[in-house]
């Protein structure tokens, strides 16, 4: 950051850090121990798909490369979402495929294509809960929807009690966007 920047009140953009996402099996554990929320072996990558042959080959190889565990669809916003489905006891390997997604598109330029990742949660009383983190930011914030596209704010609020000191929080509040009707939330 130059001089100029600071003046102007400018800051640098915080580079995502897509190995914190390796923090997601433990913070799993913590997240049940003290929420009683359980993960469903449910994940996925959001990204702004991009015109060319050179994105169709990298998006055919990343699902080559997951096989019949993955699943792709679009939203409202023109966002392609890839869903993997994992053994709900797999925290792991699921965190370990979205980052391999996550990567080989950033490896391939495709960074600024990014919007988030989530790994999702539920209890026996029908709670629901995504981890999301935001690419762009490098951070993590918890999501629960309810019906009507409403936020279980408590539960939000709970978990993120149980996430601190585990994961690289956003602490804008504002900046936890709703992901209405991601794949598997």
């Amino acid at each position: 950051m130059g001089w100029l920047d600071a003046l102007l009140g400018r800051s640098k953009p915080v580079k995502p850090n897509l190995d914190a996402l390796f923090a997601l099996p433990s913070a799993a554990v913590t997240l049940q121990a003290e929420t009683g929320l359980v993960p469903t072996g449910l994940g996925s990558v959001a990204f702004r798909a991009a015109e060319g042959g050179a994105f169709a080959t990298l998006e055919r190889d990343v699902k080559a490369l997951l096989g019949g565990r993955v699943e792709e669809s679009s939203d409202g916003y023109g966002y392609t979402w890839l869903l993997v489905r994992r053994d709900p006891d797999a925290v792991g390997d699921l965190v370990t495929e979205l980052h391999a997604v996550n990567s080989s598109l950033e490896s391939a330029g495709f960074g600024p294509s990014l919007l988030c990742s989530l790994v999702s949660f539920a209890d026996g009383d029908g709670r629901r809960l995504a981890v999301v983190y935001l690419y762009k930011r490098g951070t993590f914030y918890p999501f629960a929807p309810l019906t009507g596209q409403r936020r279980d704010n408590a539960l939000e609020l709970q978990a993120r009690g149980a996430l601190e000191g585990e994961l690289p929080l956003e602490q804008d509040l504002g900046r936890w966007f709703p992901v209405w009707g991601a794949p598997g939330l």
